[in-house]
Order: C-alpha cells, then structure tokens, then sequence
C-alpha cells in the first residue's frame, strides 16, 4: 500500500530547495540523502534527495531531479510516497487501515462510513460519508473517536450533537445577541 510522508509545498531560495508538509513521524529516515521516493502524481517523479534539513521547525528538502526554483514550483502540491505495510503501534494507523471502516454510535447505530483522513492544522479528522450521503469530519481524538477496531471493521464515535448532519435539525443555538437584535 502506497503511503504519503510528505507534501511539496513552496520552493525555497533559488537552487532547487522545497519545504515539506509532513505526514511521517520518522523524517530523518523517509528523508535520508539517497532515498529515491515515488511520486502522486508519478510523473513527477520519482525524486531523490539529495540534502534535507529543518530550518525555523519546517523540512527542506533538496532533490537531484530539481535544478532551480521554476522546477521546485512546479513539484508544489506533488505528494512523496513509499510502500508501507500495517502499522504495528497501539493507537497508529495509516490511513489506508481507516479507509472503509464502518463508522457507528456507541449503541451500534451505524451513521456511515470512513472514506479517508485530512491533517488539518490542530489534529488529523476523519472524513465520514454519512447514511444519508452527507461528507463530514470527525475530529479524530479520543474523546469524539474512542475506539478504532481495525480487525472489526469499525470506528465508534462519541460525537457532541451538532457534529453529525444526521443531527442538524435537533442543534439549538441560542445566542444572547439574537435577542439584542429583536426589538
């Protein structure tokens, strides 16, 4: 299975270099001088590094494919990838592990399904198709996604109401300055 461990994002300086949104937790491996990664697209690539560093907390990463600062622009948004098997860790998983788990309430009402995961600035979300066709995401943290059953098929979710579309039509929001408005 195809893993994405890093982004391309925004060329740095004028002799090739990009900086890296990162989807690994092992940089300083997937990152290595010499490491060839594959590509999506893949005819971006495949990319060899050839310098990597951190610089101000973000990955630069310089490639032997990519000569100036045109060619760093043009591989924007490309994602790097290896081949990967199941993740081994207690409370660690790939994205492709998620992928297709039936998304359900702790009584086993069954609300939809795990169609991928999005790494947004805060924490990772689920993104749930739910039963009626409905995109949402699900903000993956404990306290809202307390058990990931991969072997079971199954994710359950705890979610405060209003976070669900099943659940738009019973959110009360009273605001104080509803009332000022009135008059």
């Amino acid at each position: 299975m195809q893993l994405v461990v890093a982004r391309v994002g925004r060329a740095h300086g004028l002799k090739g270099e990009v900086g890296l949104d990162l989807r690994t937790d092992t940089p300083e491996e997937r990152l290595a001088v010499g490491t060839t990664l594959t590509t999506e697209p893949v005819e971006a690539g495949p990319l060899t590094v050839t310098a990597a560093r951190v610089h101000q907390g973000r990955w630069l990463v310089s490639f032997a494919e990519v000569a100036d600062r045109t060619a760093a622009e043009a591989l924007r948004g490309v994602e790097l990838v290896v081949e990967a098997d199941g993740s081994d860790e207690e409370d660690a998983w790939y994205p492709h592990e998620l992928q297709g788990l039936r998304a359900e309430l702790e009584d086993g009402t069954v609300v939809g399904e795990v169609t991928g995961l999005e790494h947004l600035p805060a924490h990772d979300a689920l993104v749930v198709r739910e039963t009626g066709g409905e995109r949402t995401l699900v903000p993956f943290v404990r306290a809202i996604v307390p058990v990931v059953d991969v072997a079971g098929g199954r994710v359950v979710l705890t979610p405060p109401g209003g976070l669900l579309a099943r659940d738009a039509e019973a959110v009360v929001v009273d605001r104080a300055d509803d009332a000022q408005g009135e008059g």
